[in-house]
């Protein structure tokens, strides 16, 4: 794989190298519900610290989730978010270390839509002559460092959850072209070590932990700042699934915000950090689906308008088509076509206006700069036994003078609806195991 990063991408990319390096001192554990362990982590957003301006941050968001969305429309159960996109489909990053008795520092893309964990190891290289590894600002993961790193064999369960990628070398478990819509694959060694979270006041370190040894990865969406994939699916490779938590649970602060938390077990309080009168909202999750974490939506009404669309155009089909996720690795909420021509219809009547062309967000509803926030109509998502009430700040972004609805259109035949992370800002979302539903709630992320 060749990468050509010119000297301005790669500036910027030390910039954020820089925050996420931060980050990595700020993750720690704390006392959850019955006394237990939380473990938190601190999350950096792809774009923090870039100094990009509003409509650059809509336009690399657009850009991400319509390549993020052709993953899911190919049907890889496999895939994680390295679809091709500008510059790169990474979105919120995991900071933690792997091994002992000094851990090495990893930044994982989080990534709600896949199950397997993996960074480049050595010893893969990024020389021209031999490129088996994409060029990282971390050093590439030095198994040879740590005293508790073990390959897996061939008849353990995660090999065997691995399949059908998995195989067996030397009475070993490898795995081989995890690929990915865009023709994006890592190889390597399925492993176990100690994964080390640590932080000012402490650290937590779980032993034997399965992941992925890349040794041969390549992709033209792989950027310095990502080291690999942290799976948080619902499969058994998954995190959450090998740190043995009934829950997780996230709060993603806005674009231009350095950090945002991550938590494995039950906080204390969910409402912890959330806004003044706010309540926590439940709604079951889909267990048809081993893979996403599917929700039933059941209608969306803009300002007064309920969108005349029936509950199926949002539900699982038997084949596997359709249905609604939520999902971290995709940026923007996209809806089926005929779903979107209404809403589109519902905004353009109840503000009286003409939607304007915008070249920068050519799939984007726009109107003119004149249309005034105060008059934009409400955007509410309906699902079994919970409403999100959107802000504004979660669905309106400016655009060249202009005013945007960040909301997409599924294209390529794609009926599926994906909740996108830019809707979730400022809320926080558990994840429950157990119980397979999914709470949030309106919070100051930052307090969470």
């Amino acid at each position: 794989m060749q990468v050509m990063i010119d000297m301005q991408r790669g500036r910027a990319a030390a910039a954020v190298l820089l925050v996420l390096l931060a980050a990595l001192a700020a993750v720690s554990s704390t006392s959850g519900a019955g006394g237990g362990t939380v473990i938190r982590m601190q999350l950096s957003h792809a774009d923090a610290g870039r100094g990009l301006t509003p409509g650059e941050l809509l336009q690399r968001m657009a850009l991400r989730s319509k390549t993020r969305a052709a993953r899911f429309l190919s049907g890889s159960s496999a895939s994680a978010p390295v679809t091709p996109g500008y510059p790169s489909t990474a979105e919120y990053l995991v900071h933690l270390g792997i091994g002992t008795p000094s851990s090495q520092p990893v930044q994982l893309v989080l990534d709600t839509g896949s199950d397997l964990t993996w960074t480049q190891c050595l010893p893969c290289s990024s020389a021209a002559a031999a490129s088996a590894c994409f060029p990282q600002a971390l050093p590439y993961f030095d198994p040879s460092l740590s005293s508790t790193f073990v390959n897996l064999t061939c008849d353990s369960s995660a090999c065997q959850d691995l399949r059908p990628w998995s195989s067996c070398v030397n009475q070993t478990c490898a795995y081989n072209s995890y690929s990915y819509s865009d023709n994006s694959t890592t190889s390597g060694k399925l492993v176990a070590d100690t994964f080390v979270f640590q932080g000012a006041q402490g650290q937590t370190a779980v032993p034997n932990l399965s992941f992925g040894c890349g040794l041969n990865n390549s992709g033209r969406s792989f950027t310095p700042i990502v080291t690999g994939i942290a799976g948080f699916g619902r499969g058994n490779l998954s995190l959450p699934s090998q740190l043995k938590v009934d829950n997780f649970s996230y709060c993603f602060t806005n674009n231009t915000s350095t950090s945002s938390p991550v938590l494995f077990g039950l906080p204390a309080n969910l409402s912890g950090g959330a806004s003044s009168g706010a309540a926590v909202q439940t709604t079951p999750l889909n267990t048809t689906s081993t893979f996403y974490y599917y929700l039933n939506l059941k209608s969306i009404t803009v300002g007064s308008t309920t969108l005349q669309v029936p509950e199926s155009a949002f539900a699982l089909n038997a084949d596997g088509t359709g249905g609604t996720i939520i999902d971290s690795g995709t940026s923007i909420t996209s809806l089926p076509p005929h779903v979107f021509s209404l809403l589109r219809d519902a905004f353009v009547s109840q503000l009286n206006m003409t939607p304007v062309a915008v070249t920068a967000q050519p799939d984007l509803l726009c109107f003119p700069a004149s249309t005034q926030t105060t008059t934009m109509p409400k955007l509410q998502l309906q699902f079994e036994g919970a409403t999100l009430d959107l802000p504004q700040g979660n669905y309106v972004c400016p655009q060249d003078n202009n005013t945007c609805i960040a909301i997409l259109q599924s294209s390529g035949g794609n009926n599926m609806t994906i909740i996108g992370n830019y809707q979730q800002q400022n809320l926080h979302v558990l994840y429950d195991l157990a119980a397979n539903t999914l709470s949030f709630v309106p919070a100051q992320c930052d307090k969470v």
